[in-house]
């Protein structure tokens, strides 16, 4: 950076460095030298969030909530058409949408998106696009939606809403991927575009702001075929970040390419593009690219049920309570999603009854206590600028974690870092890394310290760290 220096004192400095040099040609260059130094240098190709995106990236951790006919009927295949479940088997007579975010609470969950529709058609709102809907379900003899129970869920327990509806599938009205109307079906494509339009206009109109909306497997653009989503995302959720949402919209997230709440390192939250021209495909290259220009950041989503269990694990079935990953597998989850530079999203499943069943609740309330237990309280915790900076300790510590965090509101800056430790008089090696982002989470092995440091040994412009912690070994 530039330093700023009086306009009088400059110009005498300038003029007492000319007339003591003999050489003219060699003040001249001097005088050049302390001119250019005083021009504050831009920092270039540093990609900054909106506001939006900042919100979202503090939020951290989510719920995915999956409740469809293949709770109701297992063996249910959507792709096999006509062969749909009727209406009137969905009658979750327990259904508490209370019991859903409180248990996203105990998680630590900051925000939930809710799968409205899935690929079945079944609407979990009473839509005036189509009949297949809670609205023709014996549920609260027809007059209950589900929505509307989990944004005022969402409000009673300080959980920001979002909502997942699928465009590219659904097996009432004979569409599969990316959203293309098959042979045979009871629709054609204009008209399923309008039910599209219809759908999504009710879902962003009659429930609120919504934090975030989901487009599982992307939205077939107007271009392709498809329904407008993009003009009607910009009218009615400006606001809202779209995973893997149009192509365009301002506030988008990206997948991070599995299933498994495995980010891939590095993952920066900067991309060339998040989705191609249609909005349908991921394109390659899910680590991102420091240097792209759109910011774009991934999330990771994974069920808390193995994802070899029911429908990936994403809906619930009868019999496989003790299908759930283990604590110890759940919180590397969350090591290698928030722990690199991705939002977590975990997926709760919904029983017959309309409940998160006991087992996944009580699993949750164990995750969520030990990713406060494991990261809560730091030992030791600074920030600063520039490209080194030391934590000492009052005495030795035996430390085996660090959290790094840059001041994402001014973009990634780090390129490569490494972490070292002081013991015995001299500094070791304890890890190293490329992206850091809006969180790094530093796993090693156990060592005694008196000190950590951190060294930022590339980076596109000065490094602003706003959290370098230490934490012991448990």
């Amino acid at each position: 950076m530039g330093v700023r220096l009086s306009h009088v004192w400059l110009m005498e400095t300038l003029n007492l460095i000319f007339c003591s040099m003999k050489n003219v040609g060699i003040a001249f260059l001097v005088i050049l030298s302390i001119l250019v130094s005083c021009i504050p240098h831009k920092e270039e190709n540093v990609v900054v969030p909106n506001s939006q995106q900042l919100e979202w990236a503090d939020a951290e951790i989510g719920v995915l909530i999956h409740f469809d006919m293949p709770v109701f009927k297992p063996d249910y295949n959507f792709r096999q058409w006509g062969t749909h479940p009727d209406a009137s088997i969905f009658n979750p007579t327990e259904l508490n949408t209370d019991q859903w975010l409180e248990t996203a609470r105990k998680l630590g969950a900051k925000y939930a998106v809710l799968v409205a529709k899935h690929c079945s058609g079944f609407s979990l709102w009473p839509t005036e696009a189509h009949d297949y809907s809670v609205k023709h379900s014996p549920w609260k003899e027809g007059k209950g939606d589900v929505v509307a129970d989990f944004i005022a869920s969402c409000k009673k327990y300080g959980i920001k809403p979002g909502i997942y509806a699928s465009t590219t599938a659904n097996g009432y009205l004979y569409v599969d991927n990316p959203g293309l109307v098959q042979e045979g079906g009871p629709v054609t494509q204009a008209e399923y575009n309008r039910i599209v339009t219809q759908q999504l206009t009710e879902l962003w109109s009659n429930y609120g702001e919504l934090f975030e909306i989901w487009f599982d497997g992307g939205v077939l653009s107007k271009e392709q075929g498809g329904a407008d989503v993009f003009s009607l995302v910009r009218e009615l959720q400006p606001d809202a970040i779209a995973f893997q949402g149009p192509y365009g919209h301002p506030n988008l997230i990206r997948w991070v390419g599995n299933e498994e709440g495995v980010a891939p390192y590095p993952c920066w939250a900067t991309a060339d593009s998040t989705t191609n021209a249609d909005g349908t495909l991921v394109v390659e290259g899910l680590n991102g690219d420091p240097f792209a220009p759109f910011w774009c950041p991934g999330e990771a989503d994974f069920t808390l049920r193995w994802n070899h269990s029911f429908q990936g694990g994403w809906f619930w079935t009868a019999g496989q309570d003790s299908m759930l990953f283990s604590l110890p597998e759940l919180l590397a989850k969350y090591e290698t999603s928030v722990g690199r530079n991705t939002n977590m999203l975990l997926g709760l499943v919904i029983d017959n009854r309309g409940l998160v069943p006991e087992a996944d609740v009580q699993r949750v309330e164990e995750l969520g206590r030990e990713i406060k237990r494991q990261y809560g309280s730091p030992a030791y915790v600074t920030e600063g600028s520039g490209s080194e900076l030391t934590i000492s300790f009052d005495h030795p510590l035996n430390i085996n974690r660090v959290v790094v965090q840059e001041e994402i509101a001014k973009g990634e800056r780090v390129l490569e870092y490494s972490l070292k430790a002081y013991r015995g008089g001299e500094w070791v090696d304890l890890s190293s890394g490329s992206c850091i982002g809006h969180k790094r989470i530093d796993r090693f092995d156990p060592i005694e310290a008196e000190k950590v440091k951190l060294v930022i040994t590339r980076s596109k412009a000065t490094p602003h760290i706003s959290n370098f912690s230490v934490y012991e070994t448990l």
